[in-house]
């Protein structure tokens, strides 16, 4: 017990040393809050989802082709973000990036039907690909640069960002606001935000070498046996953390019967937990290892899944979307660290790889959801990813991390 309560408290004492000297690294703190900016307008917009579907009439199949705006948007941008930080500089890109990804988050609570949704998602998906690009290489850059550690921190400040808009969502579609006002000032402020502090400080961001962007995104190769594993492994992650977002507050209103705005806390509640594995990840894998981690993150998500799909009431179904954050947590830091030392491939060749693919799971997945779960039902959507998750616990065991 006294070896216990010692390692906690050594690894809390890690954790907080680690936090602060993040925030008190301006061009890391810069990089983190883009990162957060990111994800707190993502986690606004999702809780919006089921009014949106209620404004326009959809069914769960329809709003499931919309959705799908948001990976074609992504898919069609990702090609030319290399190219585009490579010709504008890695700085102006990020700068742009948010201020887009800002604005185009304001854009699908005015569409008046599916069809103009779906585009104003494929620009939301377009510009979200940009900055995401563009703020994961700022990280890279400064972790090379400076010699720090900041990439899973960075990562829970995204979890951070979105906890927050579904929360602060929650309570003002408790009040009444309107999301088009919600959505409009809240875009209003991360572009004021974005150009009187963040870019600035963005500006001392080292470039690092010249065209290392450009070359990397031209490093997709056909994946390996290991590789195709990672890859299995991280989709279902990664469809478990799109379902999360797209889908969460739509199950337990649609299914479970919650209204609205109890509804958004199951996003909120997601993050939350994804956040604090984040926060405590460079302490934990170190400790336990990444394929313990990993199989044990792939349990939660399992069992989370099926506390969702076997919930009776919408307090049970919260705790299981409370449960799924904690299982998604730490797929993506693992993964897309151990994409970048693939035995017999270039770092770079499976980071790329594997990102791709990663991406695809994310924002693809929940419209597939959508229309299982109109022919089926959403239970029966949930639990496709549930047993994929068992699945992934065989392939967890064959990987080589």
């Amino acid at each position: 017990m006294n070896a216990s309560a010692s390692f906690a408290a050594r690894s809390l004492a890690k954790v907080v040393t680690n936090l602060s000297q993040f925030f008190h690294h301006p061009l890391a703190l810069a990089t983190g809050l883009t990162f957060a900016a990111d994800s707190l307008m993502f986690g606004s917009w999702v809780a919006h989802i089921p009014h949106v579907k209620t404004e326009l009439g959809m069914n769960d199949a329809q709003l499931g082709l919309a959705l799908f705006g948001m990976p074609i948007g992504l898919l069609a941008m990702n090609p030319f973000s290399p190219g585009i930080i490579a010709r504008f500089g890695l700085a102006r890109t990020t700068v742009a990036g948010t201020l887009a990804m800002a604005a185009a988050f304001a854009l699908p609570v005015w569409m008046p039907e599916r069809w103009s949704l779906m585009t104003a998602l494929a620009i939301v998906g377009a510009a979200v690909a940009l900055v995401n690009v563009a703020m994961n290489t700022c990280a890279t850059n400064i972790e090379r640069a400076d010699g720090v550690y900041i990439m899973s921190t960075c990562h829970g400040m995204w979890s951070l960002g979105g906890m927050v808009g579904s929360g602060t969502a929650a309570g003002l579609i408790a009040l009444g606001v309107a999301p088009k006002l919600h959505l409009g000032v809240l875009a209003a402020i991360v572009i004021l935000a974005t150009i009187v502090w963040l870019r600035p400080v963005l500006a001392k961001v080292p470039e690092g070498e010249k065209n290392t962007a450009e070359s990397a995104g031209k490093k997709f190769i056909l994946p390996n046996r290991d590789l195709l594993l990672m890859i299995f492994i991280g989709l279902t992650v990664s469809l478990s953390e799109g379902v999360a977002f797209d889908w969460s507050a739509v199950y337990l209103r649609d299914v479970l019967g919650a209204p609205e705005q109890i509804a958004a806390l199951g996003f909120t509640c997601f993050s939350l937990t994804m956040m604090a594995m984040r926060f405590t990840g460079d302490v934990l894998i170190p400790r336990f290892g990444e394929r313990n981690l990993l199989f044990f993150t792939a349990l939660c998500s399992t069992a989370a899944l099926l506390c969702i799909i076997f919930s009776p009431t919408p307090l049970s179904g919260i705790l299981g979307f409370l449960l799924l954050g904690a299982g998604v947590a730490l797929g993506a830091p693992i993964l897309f660290n151990a994409a970048a030392r693939v035995p017999g491939l270039a770092p770079g060749a499976g980071l790329a790889t594997y990102a791709t693919f990663s991406f695809i799971g994310f924002l693809a997945g929940p419209p597939v959801i959508g229309f299982v779960g109109e022919k089926f039902g959403l239970n029966v959507g949930f639990a496709l990813v549930a047993v994929l998750a068992v699945i992934s616990l065989a392939a967890i065991k064959r990987v080589r991390l």
